[in-house]
């Protein structure tokens, strides 16, 4: 592309819009002399910048048939091999369709991306495929994954193989019903406030959300910076184990990952639970409106057969957690609206890699097609907007120094126990809503992560694992660590699976 200079018209709508008081004089002067900086942009233009490596040779793929995608799980269909040998040798792996795989259509659950086809690989996918996985397609997410349910993706709603009148619950929708289903054996998701254990919940499955900045982001479409998560989604605890081992680790192009810690995660899946210390979170419990007593008695049931596998239990108080949902809509609404919104997606000022094609075509698609948005996304930048407008990012500012409060609470109750313990969902999973009015499209979208969202916030490990059912349906119970501490959760939860249900 070439810069195109601008004209007084354009001068003068941007000067209003900052309030600044300019003569048509005095901005022909400010552009003449702006003139000079076009020439650095001239100079970008005819430079190449890096992208991320494209290792394995692949096809186009296929749109999947209606026969095989009974659970409206799949977004794209492909094969894709890696190396001849390595840990995930003969291992297929699904996708959130939110992770770019180049030359494989990327629509993280919306229409107003059709069309676009990355020219990179994601950092976690070259390092799957290095160790000789295959990645068998795209799994459908909801739309720009702003919905913990299944029923906001441009497309049919994704069916709970449990029931298919049911919800899988979101984002990483497509991710758990695959799995749960048994067509494949490994997925990767995406977690801002439970996608990946929501699903998991739901699903009866395992999903392990790591520890912030654990697992690189890099080539992968963004919410919000600070909350940002990618990590597995499989059948089994050792299988989760063997893909973090895998994906976790610096990159060197994704700048939260600082002091990063990683281990032989499959190594830790030994010792059991004995001597491990288990602090049940009461505010995880008992959640007006939300909780369900089925639920909260399942999980309870479930960490009795942890005390009788060898763990010390007891009860402990947080506070703050119950507030935790409040914070990541302090965070959410603004930062969202910044960066993956009026940001096309990528945001300004920090130093990991930019995904530029996806950034031009997200760009130019969400302003030429703006109604295509769900009504969550269209939520989310009215409000974010208005408080940022009318409030000047104070409560988003005041959001994120209380993340840092609620992190050190999580901490000072791990300085004495191992693992917190709690339902991942209050509920069971929901119906999934046909034909709804917007209250009701609204709490089905929003209103199932109101634990999950917490270690978003604080970025501690937590992983959901299967513990039981309600009216035939899975219910996951979630075990938060230390951060970095991925091996102990890893443990507990292998010691639960193989012991404990």
């Amino acid at each position: 592309m070439s810069v195109v200079r601008p004209s007084l018209v354009e001068l003068r709508r941007i000067a209003a819009s900052y309030g600044f008081d300019l003569s048509d004089a005095e901005l022909e002067q400010l552009g003449a002399v702006g003139d000079g900086t076009l020439a650095s942009y001239a100079r970008l233009d005819q430079m190449s910048a890096p992208i991320l490596p494209v290792k394995y040779r692949r096809d186009a793929g296929w749109a999947p048939s209606e026969q095989e995608n009974p659970l409206n799980a799949w977004a794209w269909r492909c094969s894709v091999k890696g190396a001849a040998s390595g840990k995930l040798k003969g291992r297929k792996i699904a996708l959130k369709d939110n992770i770019c795989l180049a030359g494989i259509p990327l629509r993280n659950g919306s229409a107003i991306l059709d069309g676009f086809i990355p020219n990179e690989d994601a950092t976690v996918v070259t390092r799957i495929l290095d160790a000789g996985g295959e990645i068998v397609g795209k799994a459908v997410c909801e739309s720009f994954c702003c919905s913990a349910n299944s029923h906001t993706c441009d497309g049919n709603p994704v069916q709970n193989p449990a029931n298919p009148l049911y919800s899988t619950g979101g984002s990483s929708s497509g991710c758990g019903a695959l799995l749960a289903s048994g067509v494949v054996e490994m997925a990767l998701g995406g977690d801002q406030g439970g996608s990946i254990r929501l699903p998991a919940s739901w699903c009866g499955i395992v999903g392990l959300k790591p520890t912030y900045g654990l697992v690189p982001y890099s080539g992968i479409f963004p919410i919000e910076p600070t909350l940002d998560h990618v990590g597995p989604m499989t059948k089994t605890v050792a299988d989760a184990a063997l893909l973090l081992e895998v994906i976790a680790g610096e990159d060197g192009l994704d700048p939260r990952q600082i002091h990063v810690r990683t281990a032989p995660y499959t190594e830790a899946l030994t010792g059991g639970m004995s001597g491990l210390r288990i602090a049940v979170v009461q505010e995880g419990f008992g959640w007006e409106g939300a909780s369900e007593v089925e639920v909260d008695e399942t999980v309870r049931a479930a960490v009795r057969k942890m005390e009788l596998l060898g763990a010390t239990v007891a009860e402990v108080s947080v506070p703050l957690h119950r507030d935790a949902i409040h914070i990541a809509y302090g965070i959410y609404m603004e930062g969202a609206t910044a960066f993956m919104v009026s940001g096309d997606g990528m945001g300004f000022n920090w130093r990991g890699h930019y995904l530029l094609g996806l950034r031009d075509f997200y760009g130019r698609a969400r302003r030429a097609r703006p109604n295509d948005f769900p009504a969550t996304v269209k939520l989310l930048a009215l409000f974010g907007q208005y408080m940022s407008d009318r409030y000047n990012g104070h409560y988003y500012s005041k959001a994120q120094n209380l993340a840092r409060m609620l992190r050190a609470a999580y901490d000072a109750v791990l300085a004495d126990a191992d693992l917190l313990v709690m339902p991942t969902t209050p509920m069971k999973p929901m119906l999934i809503p046909v034909n709804p009015d917007w209250p009701t499209y609204f709490r089905a979208a929003f209103g199932t992560g109101v634990n999950a969202v917490a270690s978003d916030i604080t970025g501690h490990p937590a992983i959901s694992i299967p513990c039981g059912h309600v009216d035939w349906m899975p219910i996951g119970m979630m075990l938060v660590g230390r951060h970095f501490d991925e091996s102990t959760v890893l443990r507990a939860a292998q010691a639960f699976e193989q012991g404990g249900v």
